[in-house]
């Protein structure tokens, strides 16, 4: 059992002075993962500091993560919303603001042409009505960067059968983004 692992037991027991040694175990990592989430954006004023902050914000009164990749999915799943949340915010604004083109860059989508965030929400939105393990395969995968054998542990699945829902979740997002 991993040090962050132990913690986020020790966390979900009730253990409040776990929470802070997590937090400095994990902000390094959560602070790529924010990079990552911005990175090939049209220029925000979101900032890596906020989306961290928000995550921490809204796992405090979430279930416990039972392990490090649980937490890591958890947490890029938060980032996306807040930076939908933010373009949702900044297009809506009294200036008229004009929708600022929001891309998501990932090198196993890279096929894809740069979607607009907003759009992209919408198509996964799409996606997770027509098939929830597909979606649940994009956001660990593409949002929170694990690994094909990760998704099949936490899914408890076989990784072939996370490979074809991954092959058909980029599949659905591919038509859906070129309509």
């Amino acid at each position: 059992m991993t040090e962050i692992t132990q913690l986020l037991t020790a966390l979900a027991s009730g253990e409040t002075e776990a929470r802070d040694r997590l937090y400095t175990l994990l902000y390094p990592e959560l602070k790529r993962l924010a990079r990552s989430h911005l990175a090939g954006h049209a220029p925000m004023t979101l900032e890596p500091a906020a989306l961290i902050h928000e995550v921490w914000l809204k796992s405090a009164g979430r279930e416990a993560a039972q392990h490090r990749a649980q937490f890591f999915a958890h947490a890029s799943k938060v980032m996306r919303s807040v930076i939908i949340d933010h373009v949702r915010e900044r297009h809506a604004d009294k200036r008229g603001g004009g929708q600022a083109e929001v891309t998501l860059s990932t090198a196993a989508l890279e096929q894809i042409a740069p979607p607009d965030v907003l759009k992209l929400d919408d198509v996964l939105q799409m996606l997770e009505r027509a098939d929830g393990r597909a979606h649940q395969v994009v956001e660990m995968r593409f949002f929170g960067g694990l690994e094909l054998e990760e998704i099949a542990e936490l899914l408890g699945v076989s990784v072939p059968t996370i490979k074809r829902d991954w092959r058909k979740a980029r599949a659905f997002l591919f038509d859906a983004l070129q309509a």
